[in-house]
């Protein structure tokens, strides 16, 4: 039997929703169906579950909006989304389930492996002061940190706008943070992501996923 990886410092957090066509990758229809896209997101979700289970982490933690499935593998503890308003309260409620280091990351990055995770957990990552920050492509973020988690720092953050990341990791840095870059990544919103991202990480169920689909569209 294969040893899985040891003990972390940090909580390791994955916000998503559940993958339900027409809640889910709207960006991706068309060319996509609403079930072809939720399958997409489906595939990303659990390629992402995947990887943080082969990382070191004091706990690993679901914040969902919606109900688990069968994508979800055990090793995870699941809590329910909260926050009435947009995604920066939803973040800021994620962040209150952590006591101590605390690294949230998203649905939309299927590429994400421990490699690039690496940084953020190991043993000496987690100093007093630190943050870590992964910057998405499309001038979001894909994952944010903190030693102790701050929800404040994130409220009213404006989400899914060309500045968010540069607004979210100036919140960091303006509080004080040790601030440390994670690589940048590019999350799945359109087809032509989807296609670069298969081909990035050809070996997981999003590509899987993806091809099955190019394939069903040239028949």
């Amino acid at each position: 039997m294969t040893a899985g990886p040891p003990d972390g410092a940090a909580t390791l957090l994955v916000i998503a929703k559940e993958p339900v066509p027409g809640r889910v990758k709207t960006r991706l229809t068309p060319p996509c169906t609403p079930e072809e896209a939720a399958r997409l997101a489906e595939a990303a979700l659990a390629d992402t579950l995947r990887t943080l289970l082969r990382v070191p982490a004091r706990r690993r933690l679901l914040v969902l909006a919606g109900r688990p499935g069968p994508w979800l593998p055990p090793g995870f503890d699941v809590v329910a989304q909260r926050g009435t308003g947009g995604l920066d309260q939803r973040i800021a409620a994620a962040f209150t389930h952590c006591p101590g280091p605390a690294l949230l990351v998203g649905m939309d990055t299927p590429q994400l492996t421990p490699a690039l995770l690496a940084p953020a957990t190991a043993a000496d990552a987690w100093p007093p002061g630190r943050a870590w920050f992964g910057p998405a492509a499309d001038g979001g973020f894909w994952a944010l940190g903190m030693a102790r988690p701050r929800p404040a720092l994130v409220l009213g953050v404006p989400m899914s706008t060309p500045s968010t990341g540069r607004r979210q990791r100036h919140r960091l840095v303006e509080a004080g943070l040790d601030v440390r870059d994670l690589p940048v990544l590019r999350d799945v919103d359109t087809a032509a992501d989807a296609a670069r991202i298969a081909r990035e990480a050809p070996g997981g169920r999003f590509a899987a996923a993806w091809a099955a689909l190019r394939a069903g569209a040239a028949t």
